[in-house]
């Protein structure tokens, strides 16, 4: 069968923050795409500010590189699992892989996630070992870990005799040598093993056309694009095509613009041929998984399977004493016509609506999924309350089920002992437990995504900053009849509303954790501390001091309070309890109870307590 010599298409994956993003940079760098004058910015394909802020990649992107009259197809794909929707989809239209592992890390969970894609889809991977020039790398222990997960992920033969190469993405060099100081200032060596062992994708340009919508983008200009792969038969700008529907319908549309890409930018193009990525505009309501066809040869390709959500909220809007100061969008109508513009691109969450029509239950692919789409709400100028994230629960053959866990945790020795207790705490069993001779231990446990709903900050003040702690879906198994989870500490609440003041903040500092500087504006019920005890307490920190006549020259110097604790939108949302809310306004981010009266949350405690009996 004909195959088309001139392309490539391939894609980078790794787990979070070893490399990929860098070594598409590089490979944009040297490559023969950019023009000489173009200056190109540290990881340019993170585009956007959480991105850059982050250092992590949210959202799939694809850019073309041309090398030696070859064009080779890059995606770039996200690392942590709350965006694996977009990994899966990827997979579907690239021929190969690459699968980029840091030197002394080795393979991390989303290592073992994203490979374990690729492989079901059975392409071909080469692997690049990055961050040699680390001092305590260990490219040879590395490869070993990786030919052990390729062995225990099932990998076939041809699979198994991959190629290795050895770089460093931020100094722009590469080798097949393990060793740093053969390291060659030039990507060529990965350029040429992708020519070499990517296969060419097949050349059927004269058959019916099949494309399919892999990821979406939108454009308040031409709305809504389709991204994906031509896999048979050539389009053409003004092709009268049929779109097959993923309910077994189909619709005819015009195809207004067709888009390649080359570089860091998205170019018109005229016409399109089997193997190549591009994006489609024309039809509105385009969907992932939808297959482009002439309208007399209707046959639509497999459907691509998306990852279920498995954790929710409640989006509400802001019905707090402070609402509608700082924000911009404030209403109803703008808060839903927000949420579903969201689903224009992104198919991994699910907005439904409930009895009030001020609420909307957000289910998303776990926390960091759902933060992200907080946080950026936020600096669009919108004003919103969330409830406390719960897991999605499932029958599956009559039988409850819950998301868990596999999580992986690297620390230091020391603070195995009460990692190992606070996971079983939280219904955590131990997989896997692996010393290194660093003094550093590897511990792999299953565990409820319950369980893990407010951990993170428990688990980082527990190893002082030194454990990292990741964590994949695994599988829904049958649910625990218990509590896990959430925080064992009660929270400091506000009785009045008011500025609060160093003198209050300091008669009730010894009782917990405070929140909130001095000089701050607060209402009654919101949250203000973490209490040192598992009840909540009602405190006035507005209280000012009883001015008398009489003075002292040192008695005020003394006034000392300790540094509140900031907390960040994250540890906002794994603070809340049931009964409480997180405000999120443009400029702050605030915690309350969901009754704000004392006597009344009271009254309300009472009446739930006889409920249950």
């Amino acid at each position: 069968m004909q195959q088309r010599q001139d392309i490539r298409n391939v894609a980078i994956i790794a787990h979070v923050d070893h490399g990929k993003t860098s070594l598409v940079n590089e490979l944009l760098k040297q490559s023969d795409t950019l023009d000489a004058h173009k200056e190109l910015a540290e990881r340019a394909m993170d585009r956007n500010d959480l991105e850059k802020e982050r250092g992590i990649t949210i959202l799939a992107k694809n850019t073309a590189v041309n090398y030696q009259g070859t064009r080779i197809n890059i995606m770039d794909t996200p690392g942590h699992a709350d965006f694996g929707g977009e990994v899966e989809r990827i997979m579907k239209m690239v021929d190969g892989v690459l699968l980029v592992v840091d030197a002394y890390e080795g393979t991390m969970p989303q290592t073992r996630f994203v490979l374990k894609k690729a492989l079901d889809q059975g392409l071909v991977p080469i692997v690049v070992v990055n961050k040699i020039d680390k001092p305590s790398a260990r490219p040879m222990e590395v490869i070993d870990e990786v030919l052990d997960l390729f062995i225990e992920l099932g990998a076939d033969e041809d699979q198994l005799e991959f190629p290795v190469l050895f770089a460093s993405a931020l100094n722009g060099t590469s080798s097949r040598s393990d060793d740093p100081s053969e390291q060659l200032e030039t990507m060529d060596p990965i350029f040429e093993t992708i020519l070499e062992y990517i296969p060419a994708p097949v050349d059927n340009r004269e058959e019916p056309l099949q494309f399919q919508v892999a990821l979406l983008d939108y454009n308040d200009y031409v709305g809504r694009i389709g991204v994906g792969r031509v896999f048979r038969g050539s389009i053409k700008v003004g092709d009268q095509v049929s779109v097959m529907k993923l309910d077994g319908s189909s619709k005819n549309f015009r195809v207004t613009k067709l888009f390649g890409y080359l570089g860091l930018d998205r170019v018109e193009i005229e016409e399109a041929f089997a193997g190549d990525l591009i994006a489609v505009s024309g039809m509105e309501d385009i969907f992932v998984g939808e297959t482009i066809t002439p309208v007399d040869v209707q046959e639509a390709l497999p459907v691509l399977r998306i990852d279920e959500p498995t954790l929710q909220m409640t989006f509400l809007t802001n019905n707090s004493p402070f609402a509608g100061r700082e924000g911009k969008f404030v209403t109803s109508r703008k808060l839903e016509e927000r949420l579903m513009r969201e689903l224009h691109t992104d198919v991994s969450l699910k907005i439904e609506n409930t009895d009030s029509p001020d609420a909307w239950v957000v289910s998303g692919r776990g926390e960091l999924h759902l933060a992200i789409l907080v946080e950026t709400m936020r600096r669009e100028g919108y004003e919103l309350q969330v409830s406390r994230p719960k897991v999605i629960k499932k029958e599956i053959d009559g039988v409850i089920c819950e998301p868990y866990e596999r999580v992986q945790i690297d620390t230091p020795e020391e603070y195995a002992g009460s990692i190992i207790e606070t996971m079983g705490q939280r219904k955590g069993e131990m997989q896997d437990m692996v010393h290194s001779d660093n003094g550093q231990v590897r511990l792999v446990f299953l565990v409820p995504a319950r369980g893990l709903i407010g951990y993170t900050t428990e688990f980082l003040s527990m190893t002082h900053g030194y454990g990292i702690i990741n964590h994949t879906f695994e599988a829904y198994m049958p649910m625990l009849n218990e509590n896990l989870g959430g925080r064992r500490n009660g929270a400091l609440v506000a009785t009045e509303t008011g500025k609060t003041t160093t003198y209050g903040i300091m008669g009730v500092e010894d009782r917990g954790v405070i929140f909130i500087a001095p000089g701050v504006d607060i209402y009654e019920g919101m949250i203000v501390g973490e209490h040192s005890r598992e009840n909540d307490l009602s405190v006035n920190i507005t209280k000012a001091k009883q001015q008398t006549n009489v003075r002292s020259a040192t008695k005020d110097q003394t006034n000392v309070i300790k540094t509140p604790r900031t907390l960040s939108l994250e540890e906002s949302l794994e603070f809340l309890a049931d009964d409480e809310y997180c405000e999120v306004t443009p400029e702050s981010i605030r915690l309350r109870k969901q009754i704000l009266n004392k006597n009344e949350r009271e009254k309300n405690a009472k009446r739930a307590k006889k409920n249950q009996i």
